[in-house]
């Protein structure tokens, strides 16, 4: 049998103004500044390509079917941190595993993506 919970009104709080952590704010972070990140996960993931379908079309995908991407056999794949593309490169196989090797790393994209962030 389900217990009574009791209703607790939250207060309103209010805080001053917030200080930047470091004097140079919209500047660069030193290396001291990003070592609290250094163990924070996060999820890589490498991208061939993209394309869109019907349900109908996904429902119909079995063994030796074929998904016709958005890009050509031997352009670079996309790396993503979190969703958010940061570096291109190629394809590797090392060992019989995949691997991928960095071409080219990203600029950092301003604007409404950092909002997102």
């Amino acid at each position: 049998m389900a217990e009574p919970v009791d209703y607790a009104p939250f207060e309103t709080t209010t805080a001053g103004p917030v200080e930047p952590a470091s004097p140079r704010e919209g500047g660069p972070v030193s290396a001291e500044e990003l070592e609290r990140l250094h163990d924070v996960p996060v999820e890589l993931a490498v991208e061939i390509g993209r394309t869109q379908m019907t349900i109908r079309e996904a429902l119909a995908l079995g063994p030796g079917s074929i998904v016709t991407l958005d890009r050509l056999a031997g352009e670079p794949v996309d790396l993503l941190v979190n969703g958010k593309p940061i570096a291109r490169g190629e394809v590797v196989v090392i060992d019989e595993e995949f691997g991928l090797r960095v071409t080219e790393v990203l600029a950092p994209r301003r604007g409404s993506d950092q909002a997102d962030a």
